[in-house]
């Protein structure tokens, strides 16, 4: 499948942020495809895409937010630990994501940051938690 290489940004290709279910989707919308590039932009390095888009069905499986989720919406999980994990959490908080989850504990391989950039409606945002 050659669109699996297609940019969807000039620093992200589909296969990065797609349903790793194997259905193919990725429903992220346009405004976060473009924070997410500005972030990668002023970080100026490579970002490593834990989780992008999860289809409600896989979200289920994997996550407790069950169907509705915000990787269902528009999220991602970025791998990153130690120094460079605060300075990629101060660069998202600058360039106004408002859900910012942090898993620093465990092995490095398993540490990321959530980004998601969701309404308010159940929780006050901006919103940073730990995993």
């Amino acid at each position: 499948m050659d669109n699996l290489f297609e940019q969807v940004t000039p620093h992200f290709k589909l296969k990065e942020l797609m349903c790793r279910c194997g259905c193919g989707r990725m429903g992220i919308d346009q405004d976060f495809l473009n924070r997410l590039e500005d972030l990668r932009v002023a970080y100026g390095r490579p970002m490593i895409i834990n989780s992008g888009y999860r289809c409600p069905d896989y979200n289920a499986r994997v996550s407790t937010t069950g169907p509705n989720g915000p990787h269902t919406i528009g999220a991602v999980d970025v791998r990153i630990s130690g120094a460079e994990a605060h300075i990629l959490l101060h660069m998202a908080l600058m360039i106004g994501f408002n859900g910012i989850g942090v898993k620093q504990h465990g092995p490095h391989e398993g540490r990321f940051i959530h980004l998601d950039n969701l309404p308010g409606h159940t929780h006050p945002r901006p919103r940073i938690w730990t995993y």
